[in-house]
């Protein structure tokens, strides 16, 4: 299973919606053209027959909410292309609210404890648990993240981050937020940005990669770890360096320790665990 995430820059967009909708209808005559590789995942049946089809499963999602432009018939409109997962925001305040305060000139973070989710960010989160819709919070600001805490029963992902204990870069979370997240089912996809796994580097090494996996385990616990790469938004140089590699970290998990159950859950169980707990049925 791979994510696709329909990304944009509100900075420069005039209309987010429109853009969003674009890059959606190229993505769906890709999925058409290659057919007899992929197969779009829109209901929990659609996890369990990735398992025996043979075909890369495809979520859909959104890395930027400002795309429904605080409109839940929008909102509604994406559900029905096949959006599954949504990034409330990308690193620019919108509709819905706030993310960490980001320094574009110099790629640097800080933490926003008072700037968290608009009263309509709040009422999308209802929407999207109503429709089945993972909420996800990576880029969200600090105050953001505990709003999604207090105001969604279902678990909600960071898609892509890591632990900022290890490295402090505020994209990455908190050990409470790392509780917080465990507390509710929800996952944490690693992030193979350098900058988030060790601030003096830009070299993002299978063994930095591990030590963030070994901590959130020890934080978390073993059922919040995923994958999430973030492979086509970083700018540095990854000892990984396409999806067809993922074995190396796969190999290297089973060196360090983790039994053959723990690394299942962390290759794909976990994120199909979420999956299955949120996205709709068919009817």
């Amino acid at each position: 299973l791979q994510t696709f995430a329909l990304y944009q820059d509100i900075r420069n967009q005039d209309n987010p919606y429109k853009y969003a909708m674009d890059l959606l209808n190229l993505y769906q005559n890709e999925v058409k053209a290659n057919n007899d590789l992929i197969k779009p995942v829109l209901f929990k049946e659609d996890l369990e027959e990735l398992k025996t089809n043979g075909k890369i499963g495809s979520l859909l999602t959104l890395e930027e909410g400002e795309a429904c432009e605080g409109d839940l018939e929008k909102l509604h409109k994406f559900f029905d292309k096949g959006v599954r997962l949504i990034t409330l925001t990308w690193n620019n305040p919108n509709s819905l609210g706030f993310p960490n305060k980001f320094d574009f000139e110099h790629f640097k973070f800080e933490p926003d404890t008072e700037n968290g989710l608009t009263d309509k960010g709040i009422e999308f989160l209802t929407e999207m648990e109503k429709l089945g819709i993972v909420v996800d919070v990576s880029h969200l600001s600090d105050k953001g993240f505990y709003d999604v805490y207090n105001n969604v029963s279902k678990p909600f992902v960071a898609s892509h981050s890591n632990a900022r204990f290890l490295c402090s870069n505020s994209r990455n979370l908190t050990d409470d937020m790392i509780k917080k997240i465990a507390d509710k089912g929800g996952v944490i996809g690693l992030n193979f940005c350098g900058s988030f796994i060790n601030s003096k580097t830009q070299f993002a090494s299978i063994n930095g990669i591990i030590e963030h996996i070994k901590y959130l385990a020890n934080i978390g616990g073993i059922d919040t770890i995923g994958f999430g790469s973030d492979f086509d938004g970083i700018p540095n140089s990854v000892e990984i360096k396409e999806c067809s590699e993922m074995p190396k970290l796969i190999n290297a998990l089973s060196e360090v320790g983790f039994s053959d159950d723990e690394i299942e859950k962390i290759a794909y169980g976990n994120v199909f665990r979420v999956l299955g707990t949120i996205l709709p049925v068919k009817r």
